[in-house]
């Protein structure tokens, strides 16, 4: 095979190695062209149309690239060729174990499904990325380099090891611990996952992104931070580092966390536990699986994608009923109502206690949702630039942490915030409802705003 080329809108032509393309050209990758990237936001905002497989190609391009600087710039690095191609094979396969309209699916759908159950994408990526090496052998080719590749992904396969271990990979040696901080950086949440979805994103969401990944492949250089090797950018990048994080609370803000987007992923997600016994996938060995079990087996998981929204929409089954009235609210834009939101001393654990409260007048605790938004910089409360050192101008060897104080005055006290919005689900009686948590609002001293 030979490499091909890919002319993104993005990050313009695009040039990759004949093993990506073999991977690329497989059933388990080639279903991400089915799975929206941003969810139920494209209900909301017209041009998000974008898939995983675009932003999985940008992502595989964009580590090679980062690579590729650090082996040009730092030759005393010692990375290979071979480093650098698992390096964008983890890029490219690390969405693989996302399921149907994203992160809806497991943050959602699953963890209801099995009554809190916790299944990430992350881990179904492996599985799904073995599958895939498997089912389309491609073992040689992978050679030696499986675990490296899941650990980029995933980050330490054995969680009991790594916890009693000063290094906790196996791919790949202490002195190359910098390749781990490419594609997933466990640290602070500075890699090129990020890079690519903030740009992507951007671009199709019709909002301005003010950071610039390749102002930062100029600036990256390895550092040593405690006898482990890093990736450390200029003190002068500091503003821009915490800008990029800024951009993702906004990003939050305005599409993924916007309060008609939540409540048409609760409605798909309502949909979809309604149709979830009666959807039938076929997996190995003949064995059906329903949507809830279909992650117990990748043949069956490599079939699922956003295509199960029209399968239940155009279903005439009296079994789907349910599934498909929801739906159609949401397609004719009869969507649940927002009865207002709290912050500041509302908490998690006061939901059940509303629920039970608004729960009078023919309306019972199903026929309310409590939305929970988060946003912060990555980190929950944390600040990313914490743990993020910068290194001074022809001194590289000096690297630091550098203190808010040292920054700015003007960067925020806090990094994480929680919002709740009270959702009715039954339209008609909702100046009732309004009523009730109003009330309600006073009885505690919580205030309810508009929404």
């Amino acid at each position: 095979m030979e490499s091909k080329v890919f002319n993104d809108p993005i990050h313009g032509h695009m040039e990759l190695h004949p093993l990506l393309i073999k991977i690329i050209d497989t059933p388990q990758f080639q279903r991400l062209r089915n799975i929206k990237q941003l969810g139920g936001a494209y209900f909301v905002y017209p041009g998000a149309s974008h898939n995983r497989f675009e932003h999985s190609i940008g992502v595989a391009y964009l580590a090679g690239e980062l690579a590729k600087a650090l082996q040009t710039r730092q030759p005393e690095l010692n990375i290979t060729d071979e480093d650098i191609l698992c390096v964008q094979i983890a890029g490219l396969c690390h969405d693989l174990g996302h399921g149907p309209f994203s992160h809806l699916f497991d943050g959602m759908f699953i963890r209801r499904a099995q009554n809190g159950g916790r299944w990430e994408h992350e881990q179904a990526s492996v599985d799904l990325f073995e599958h895939l090496v498997r089912s389309n052998n491609l073992q040689e080719e992978m050679a030696q380099n499986m675990d490296f590749i899941k650990e980029l992904i995933r980050g330490p396969l054995d969680a009991h090891v790594a916890e009693g271990n000063e290094w906790p990979y196996t791919g790949r040696g202490q002195e190359k611990s910098f390749l781990y901080d490419i594609v997933s950086n466990k640290r602070n949440g500075i890699d090129v996952d990020k890079f690519d979805y903030f740009a992507r994103d951007c671009y199709h969401l019709g909002i301005k992104n003010n950071f610039d990944h390749r102002r930062f492949f100029v600036f990256a250089r390895v550092c040593e931070v405690d006898g482990v090797k890093q990736i450390c950018s200029r003190d002068k990048e500091v503003h821009n580092l915490y800008g990029m994080f800024h951009a993702r609370s906004c990003l939050h803000r305005r599409a993924y966390q916007h309060k008609v987007n939540k409540i048409i992923e609760v409605m798909i997600t309502d949909a979809f536990l309604k149709a979830d016994p009666y959807i039938q996938i076929e997996g190995s060995g003949g064995k059906k699986f329903t949507l809830s079990t279909s992650i117990d087996d990748m043949e069956a998981y490599t079939k699922l994608t956003d295509g199960v929204f029209e399968e239940i929409l155009n279903s005439s089954s009296p079994k789907l009923q349910d599934a498909r009235q929801i739906l159609n609210r949401i397609i004719t834009r009869d969507l649940y109502k927002c009865l207002g939101r709290m912050t500041n001393i509302f908490t998690e654990d006061m939901i059940p206690q509303l629920k039970t409260a608004l729960a009078v007048n023919g309306l019972t605790e199903e026929d309310f949702e409590v939305v929970v938004t988060n946003l912060d910089y990555g980190k929950k409360n944390e600040n990313p630039i914490k743990n993020t050192y910068f290194y001074k101008k022809r001194k590289f060897n000096e690297v630091s942490t550098m203190r808010k104080d040292e920054v700015s005055r003007l960067l925020p006290q806090h990094f994480s915030e929680k919002t709740f919005r009270v959702y009715l689900k039954k339209n008609e009686k909702l100046m009732e409802a309004k009523t009730q948590l109003k009330e309600w609002g006073e009885r505690n001293n919580i205030k309810i705003l508009e929404d």
